[in-house]
């Protein structure tokens, strides 16, 4: 069991410098088109894509105060936007309720898929 614990140890390691070695390289290729103005461009064999997304922030003390029953905000134990968004779509909560709650993040996705 030791060496499945190490192996596991040294796994998690690699992990950790991969995911900061693919950040800094999706930093520069996003850098790049966007220097470029390209949001879908091809570079060698592979097409690359730029997909802007706006997602919700919900501020947690202005959401509670937005939800009339606590017994919701129970529900969410903190503003998971995933939830909020669920509870909004199913109209457990009112989604003008949820009007002044949130900042609206722009969130810039990395496609790259080869040709």
């Amino acid at each position: 069991m030791e060496k499945k614990v190490q192996h596991y140890y040294k796994l998690k390691a690699k992990h950790k410098e991969i995911e900061k070695e693919l950040a800094e390289l999706r930093q520069e290729i996003v850098a790049y088109c966007a220097g470029q103005g390209d949001t879908d461009t091809v570079i060698g064999s592979y097409r690359v894509k730029l997909v802007t997304q706006n997602r919700k922030e919900y501020d947690d003390e202005k959401l509670y105060n937005a939800l009339a029953d606590p017994q919701v905000w129970r529900l969410l134990s903190k503003a998971d936007p995933a939830k909020v968004a669920s509870l909004a779509k199913l109209k457990v909560i009112a989604e003008d309720k949820l009007t002044d709650t949130y900042t609206v993040k722009e969130v810039t996705l990395l496609q790259v898929e080869k040709q």
